[in-house]
């Protein structure tokens, strides 16, 4: 499975606002991810090893981009944002039978905030905010999870190309691959 058989959605395509992070809305996320601000998203993304409704969202586009870019452009700052998200999941948890069948299905009207923010304290205090029953929350780690996996061979490109990085990428490729290769 490719990350495009994940989702083909570009930042556009994504409800941002409709989707929440550790600090509200995923409103500002466009323009975090256009110039770079790797901190403030992974601070957004994870928080106390949670992930948040805009985490796969944020992991497919910049994965997408991270793709694209050479060796020598990657920062320690982009890498802590993967190696976040990646120490807040648990490998041997990753089953998906508690899953949402797609991650597409994550944008479902079902599991999104309503346009109007005015609630939104309110919707926290409910036993199950939207998006965060059972399913949709483990969903957010299992597709956070698959993402990561499949961009094994773009940071295992990045590791081999820049040895500024390489300490913190093996460090993200062991806990993707706990029994995998030597890195």
């Amino acid at each position: 499975m490719t990350r495009n058989a994940l989702s083909t959605r570009t930042a556009d395509s994504i409800p941002w606002q409709r989707l929440t992070t550790a600090y509200g809305r995923g409103t500002d996320i466009p323009g975090l991810i256009e110039t770079g601000q790797y901190e403030e998203l992974a601070n957004l993304i994870e928080h106390q090893s949670t992930l948040w409704q805009t985490t796969p969202w944020v992991l497919l586009i910049l994965l997408n981009q991270l793709a694209e870019k050479q060796p020598e452009q990657i920062t320690l700052e982009e890498i802590e944002l993967y190696l976040a998200v990646a120490s807040a999941i648990l490998v041997d948890h990753m089953d998906p039978q508690n899953t949402i069948a797609t991650m597409e299905e994550l944008l479902s009207e079902e599991y999104l905030w309503p346009e109007d923010e005015e609630d939104d304290e309110m919707e926290w205090e409910e036993e199950e905010p939207p998006g965060y029953e059972k399913r949709p929350f483990f969903s957010y780690y299992y597709f956070s999870y698959l993402l990561l996996r499949e961009a094994i061979p773009v940071f295992t490109r990045i590791m081999n190309n820049n040895d500024q990085q390489a300490a913190s990428i093996r460090e993200l490729l062991s806990m993707l691959d706990p029994e995998g290769g030597s890195y």
